[in-house]
C-alpha cells in the first residue's frame, strides 16, 4: 500500500551547486526557497554597512573577514541547509573553503525586504541560534527599527531606531551610526 502523504524528496548539496548563477536561492531542511533580487534602499543599506564592517576589519588588522550576499553559508549537510545573509562577519578561516562558509558566520545582518518578512524575523532567527551565530541584526527599512540578537550573552530581540548608534556585542570598540544610513536614505 502506498504512504497517503509522502514526503518530498529533499534538495542535495550536489542539486544546489549545480543550479544556474542566475538562480538565487536558500535551503532550509532540504526545502528549497527562491529569493527576490534586493531593491535600491536595501543595496544603499548592505553598500554603507558592508563598508563599515570591512574597514573596521582591515583597521584592526584581526582574522576576521567581511562577506555580502551572495556567498553561500551552509548550516547544516543533512538536511541540507544553505543560505545567503546579506552581511557577514567569519573569525574562523578554517570555515572558507574557497566557494562557502561550512558553519555559522559570528555575525550576519539581515536586510527585511517587504517579501520576506517572516523570513528574516522567524525562520532566519530560528536557524541562525540553533547553529551557531553569535550575533543577528535584522535591519528593516520600512519600520526603521534594526532588532539586535546576540546570543552569547542572551540579548534577544533588543530594538534600536534608524537614529541611533548600535554596538556590535562580538568586538569591544565596533559602533554602527545608522543615522548616517538614514541620511543617504531620507529617512
Amino acid at each position: 500500500m502506498p504512504a497517503l502523504n509522502p514526503q518530498p524528496e529533499l534538495f542535495t548539496l550536489e542539486q544546489y551547486e549545480n543550479l544556474p548563477e542566475n538562480i538565487r536561492a536558500e535551503v532550509f531542511d532540504g526545502i528549497i526557497y527562491n529569493m527576490a533580487s534586493p531593491s535600491e534602499v536595501h543595496q544603499t543599506i548592505s553598500m554603507e554597512l558592508a563598508t563599515i564592517l570591512n574597514n573596521y576589519i582591515k583597521r584592526k588588522n584581526g582574522p576576521c573577514k567581511a562577506f555580502h550576499a551572495p556567498f553561500d553559508v551552509k548550516l547544516n549537510d543533512n538536511p541540507l541547509t544553505i543560505v545567503q545573509p546579506d552581511l557577514m562577519i567569519i573569525c574562523d578561516k578554517n570555515k572558507l573553503d574557497g566557494k562557502k562558509c561550512n558553519g555559522a558566520p559570528d555575525f550576519i545582518i539581515e536586510i527585511v525586504s517587504p517579501g520576506n518578512q517572516m523570513d528574516d524575523y522567524i525562520r532566519k532567527l530560528y536557524y541562525y541560534k540553533k547553529y551557531g551565530v553569535r550575533e543577528y541584526w535584522i535591519v528593516d527599512p520600512q519600520k526603521k527599527i534594526i532588532t539586535v540578537n546576540y546570543f552569547e550573552g542572551e540579548i534577544v530581540n533588543v530594538q534600536y531606531s534608524f537614529y541611533s548608534t548600535i554596538k556590535v556585542n562580538i568586538y569591544e570598540d565596533l559602533f554602527v551610526n545608522f543615522s548616517n544610513i538614514a541620511e543617504l536614505l531620507n529617512i
